[in-house]
């Protein structure tokens, strides 16, 4: 999950890099998105045709006007790639929950099933001993997905009483087999972890797809990985679990990262450690932003030399009623209608698709929980909207996305740009007048998915040319209107 505070620093990272990058190329990609989550301001930055000056204000709410133009940009289709599609189950404790949830995975088109595993309450007493109860349930889940023909993505996280590193205080209340701050703090000995997970990728073998090595080092805070020097603890996990996992089944996908933040902060810190090599693909849990998060942190790759593909294998909207803060998690995203979760669903696999670097779409989550409603199905079971949005994107990924759609109003006092565009991205807007551009705005839509700009009074009322495009796609395939 998201914190608040990294939209903010997110976007004014892409809106300063904009500046930059558009002396060099109009479709130079972004190098810096910082830990991303909601927010419900639209940030401006003007620049004139001598000077590029910064400016911010509020996004004004988008009202209907008689006479405007409209024009649609369709996203361009980047070469086919071959998208792994999933989904995130968390209800596995009876064979029932099981047998449902693996039979609307295969209803929503789903190729893989995507779960979080405790190393703590598998291995609760010592190595080499794992508990049967949660043995069995794990059985349980890998044996449906595997007969129904789908993979597993195991996340495996949280360390036991016995191998954390928790300080004395911590370490004296770890109780095992119960959910303790201890069990957030790395193992003492990495090659303890190392040793779970090849027992894993040799107990299960090719019904795993993935596993994914801890969850969210980066997060801010002591929720998953806990205590000092987080890159170099990570790195160590990972250096463990790489090669014992490949000993016990070379064809089983190790993901490292599991990152929040998409500035590179945390993976630069990473690739100090020396982690290249000890990977196959980079998983990303991008909420916010989600499309620009992926350009950014695949910059940040690049300029590594880290040809890995990303894994975006958390990504989600939860239909909750707006202003709803009393769940942590949940008050980190923007809530939305259970109407526009569908499109949002949709809209990111479609556009994903387009990004040849990415090679796993895995959405979270299967079902609602309490405080807690990314699912597509209710906490009951029911099919929300969302379901059959995201089978319908699952089965037809590269099925355009919902337009860019630009308006142009006449006002008193000048022009007023307003519209949509697809969930994701962070939106440019620019103005040109007699073949200068005069004007441009970098904002993110606001949670309906729409934008309203009044346009400098300067440019006057006619003779102007509005384009709109998501950042880091080319202005050739941009929204444009003149009026």
């Amino acid at each position: 999950m998201l914190s608040r505070s990294r939209i903010i620093s997110l976007f004014f990272a892409l809106a300063a890099l904009f500046c930059a990058a558009t002396a060099l190329s109009a479709a130079a990609a972004a190098s810096g998105a910082a830990h991303a989550s909601k927010t419900h301001a639209t940030k401006k930055h003007k620049r004139d045709k001598k000077h590029h000056k910064a400016k911010h204000k509020k996004k004004k709410k988008k009202k209907k006007r008689k006479g405007s133009t409209k024009n649609q940009a369709q996203a361009q289709v980047e070469p086919a790639t071959a998208l792994l599609r999933g989904v995130t189950i968390s209800n596995y404790g009876s064979n029932a929950e099981v047998e449902h949830e693996v039979s609307e995975a295969k209803a929503l088109h789903a190729q893989v099933l995507r779960i979080n595993l405790s190393w703590a309450a598998m291995q609760p007493e010592g190595p080499g001993e794992l508990a049967p109860v949660p043995l069995a349930a794990l059985d349980s889940v890998i044996n449906a997905a595997s007969a129904a023909g789908l993979k597993v993505v195991a996340v495996v996280q949280s360390s036991p009483c016995w191998a954390s590193s928790a300080p004395a205080p911590e370490e004296l209340e770890c109780v095992a087999s119960k959910a303790s701050t201890a069990s957030a703090w790395p193992p003492s000995n990495p090659s303890y972890y190392g040793d779970f997970v090849a027992e894993l990728a040799h107990r299960y073998g090719n019904a795993l797809a993935a596993i994914e090595v801890w969850n969210e080092p980066d997060y801010n805070g002591e929720n998953y990985l806990a205590g000092p020097d987080k890159a170099e603890e990570y790195a160590r996990i990972l250096k463990a679990a790489y090669p014992a996992i490949k000993a016990a089944d070379p064809n089983i996908a190790v993901l490292a990262g599991a990152l929040v933040g998409s500035n590179g902060v945390f993976l630069r810190d990473l690739y100090a450690e020396g982690i290249q090599g000890y990977y196959d693909g980079l998983a990303v849990h991008y909420y916010t932003l989600t499309i620009s998060a992926l350009r950014s942190v695949h910059e940040v790759q690049l300029q590594a030399g880290d040809n890995k593909p990303l894994w975006l294998d958390e990504f989600g909207y939860p239909s909750c009623t707006p202003g709803q803060t009393e769940f942590s998690e949940q008050a980190e995203q923007a809530c939305v209608t259970p109407q526009l979760q569908a499109v949002n669903v949709a809209n990111i696999v479609h556009l994903v698709v387009r990004l040849p670097y990415v090679a796993a779409a895995i959405l979270y989550k299967m079902r609602d929980t309490a405080g807690n409603e990314f699912g597509v199905l209710t906490a009951s079971g029911a099919r929300k909207p969302s379901f059959d949005a995201l089978a319908s994107a699952f089965a037809t990924p590269f099925a355009q996305p919902s337009p860019v759609v630009l308006h142009l109003g006449p006002e008193t006092n000048g022009i007023v740009a307003f519209g949509s565009g697809p969930v994701g991205s962070v939106m440019e807007l620019e103005a040109f007048k007699d073949g200068h551009m005069l004007y441009g705005d970098t904002f993110t839509l606001d949670t309906s998915n729409t934008f309203s700009d009044r346009l400098p009074a300067s440019l006057g009322t006619t003779g102007v040319t509005v384009r709109l495009y998501p950042y880091g796609t080319s202005p050739t395939t941009a929204a444009q209107l003149s009026i």
